[in-house]
């Protein structure tokens, strides 16, 4: 049987030969003002669904789109909302557009649900935008992108960290193995999914708050599945479980329980435009 090629021949910048270089270096030095996303889909795709990874021109284009919608949204003031809106907004619909086009292409159907996933968050950008232009705030924005972010921890997270920890286990402590995703894990993902929605229309009150905690416990029992307790000898697969407990920490903590109000009252919103918005 014919090997099938991982990575297609290349002979153009280091840079650009796979899509984690730029992203992870990148997203690296804009780390305190965003989250990587595409960082790691882009990598992540060929191996759900066996083709080559994006590189050179595409790839290019992909950054050069990130790069100018950072750049667009700094000088908003000077080149008007929309404008930066639109370029800020198009990167991630070209991400949506090129890991459906792969994933299609590759008849990897099971993760399509990553695509609704990142579309959330573009739409969670577009909301951003418009609510900021319109009220002076960002709310409804904000929430849509934190709820698509903590989803795509839990549905990816809950694939990666058992199957690393099964292979390091099967390799370097035999015993007790990750439990396998099963029924319990897509019931832990739709409440997930559930609470996050309840929470993005109504961040107050007692029932959000209740739901809240709930979905927080089921994704310490959902940890507590994946023998993270036998991976102290290997920091890296520990820390991938180390990273995950952060997602029930979040449901858990006061604050999550509490208002999530993203924005401050209109008026008193410093101008992301360069301006005082009122």
């Amino acid at each position: 049987m014919n090997q099938v090629p991982r990575l297609r021949a290349y002979g153009g910048p280091v840079l650009l030969s796979y899509g984690f270089r730029p992203f992870f270096l990148l997203g690296a030095i804009y780390a305190g003002l965003a989250i990587l996303v595409t960082g790691f889909l882009l990598p992540a795709i060929p191996n759900w669904t066996g083709r080559l990874p994006i590189q050179g021109m595409p790839l290019l284009t992909l950054v050069s789109v990130w790069v100018a919608g950072r750049v667009c949204v700094t000088v908003a003031g000077e080149i008007g909302w929309l404008l930066a809106a639109i370029i800020d907004v198009s990167f991630l619909a070209l991400v949506v557009a090129a890991t459906t086009r792969e994933i299609v292409a590759g008849k990897n159907w099971r993760n399509l649900r990553v695509v609704g996933l990142v579309t959330l968050l573009l739409a969670g950008n577009i909301a951003f935008h418009v609510e900021a232009h319109i009220r002076g705030t960002a709310e409804y924005g904000a929430r849509i992108g934190i709820a698509a972010m903590v989803l795509l921890i839990v549905v990816i997270g809950g694939r990666i960290v058992p199957s690393f920890t099964r292979n390091w286990l099967a390799r370097e402590n035999p015993g007790r193995l990750p439990a396998p995703f099963g029924r319990f894990d897509v019931a832990v993902i739709g409440v997930a999914a559930a609470t996050l929605a309840l929470w993005i229309a109504q961040p107050f009150g007692r029932v959000t708050g209740a739901a809240l905690a709930a979905t927080g416990v089921l994704n310490i029992v959902r940890l507590a599945r994946w023998a993270g307790d036998r991976t102290w000898r290997d920091r890296l697969v520990l820390i991938l479980h180390v990273g995950y407990a952060f997602v029930p920490l979040g449901f858990c903590s006061p604050a999550g329980q509490r208002s999530t109000s993203l924005g401050q009252a209109p008026g008193s919103m410093p101008g992301r435009w360069g301006r005082q918005v009122r």
